[in-house]
């Protein structure tokens, strides 16, 4: 398994939604990019009252990556209209079946409700936005995005866990990894690194090993070599096949 195909689904197509008054334009880019892995964007509309001065960044941005602004006059305080819009071309998106998956992107609580209905048709829910988001919204997605791992740049593997991670993040990860190897072991003990990927995302829609420093679920395994063994198949070509094993004691 490449690197690339860890990350990528290929789910068919998805409608991006964006929250502009809780969404930051600066990593509009990197934003599209990390969706794009997932399948098409055939919807890309961003929400907001665009005549803000507080959201004047968001215009240059939008063109350069082909969003459509929806416009929402702020007509009385706080964001409800935003919201309200969003919501309402979300349900008809779903309803007319163009779609496999939505990404949602937005920190605000308020979208838990459209993200599980949208779930409830059997479709990809994709979630995006700060580490600060209620866990409601976070378990309501399939995955979920930190923005924080896409402001991150040029990442380089490293030989351990960041030094930046905390010990009750390490205590985390391996409380984490260990549910998921149970639940996704082989008879002869060994998991494949996707079926792995999948079972730290059903437990926690906001795993990313660029959480812990690594682009890639197999460049983090191999950072925990007290914890695991992984074995590398070679394939005709440039892919690989890894599996991975729990190291007991």
């Amino acid at each position: 398994m490449s690197k690339q195909q860890e990350t990528e689904r290929n789910l068919g197509n998805i409608a991006m939604l964006i929250d502009g008054d809780n969404a930051q334009h600066k990593i509009l880019e990197q934003m599209v990019e990390e969706v794009s892995r997932y399948g098409t964007l055939t919807y890309r509309r961003a929400y907001g009252d665009w005549t803000q001065v507080n959201l004047a960044g968001w215009r240059p941005v939008m063109l350069a990556n082909a969003i459509h602004a929806k416009q929402q006059f702020s007509n009385t305080k706080g964001k409800n209209a935003t919201d309200s819009a969003l919501i309402i071309d979300a349900m008809d998106i779903l309803h007319s079946g163009k779609v496999q998956g939505f990404c949602i992107v937005s920190s605000d609580s308020d979208y838990t409700s459209l993200c599980m209905r949208i779930r409830e048709e059997g479709l990809f829910v994709m979630g995006m936005g700060h580490k600060q988001t209620p866990e409601s919204l976070i378990k309501a997605c399939d995955v979920f995005v930190y923005v924080e791992n896409l402001i991150k740049s040029d990442e380089t593997s490293q030989p351990q866990v960041t030094t930046d991670t905390s010990p009750e993040d390490h205590i985390g990860l391996m409380k984490l990894m260990n549910s998921a190897f149970d639940i996704s072991v082989r008879e002869d003990g060994w998991v494949h690194l996707s079926a792995l990927g999948d079972a730290l995302r059903r437990i926690d829609p906001s795993f990313d090993s660029r959480t812990y420093g690594h682009k890639t679920l197999s460049l983090l395994i191999k950072s925990l070599p007290k914890q695991f063994n992984i074995k590398e198949t070679k394939k005709n070509g440039p892919s690989s096949t890894y599996y991975v094993r729990m190291i007991e004691g």
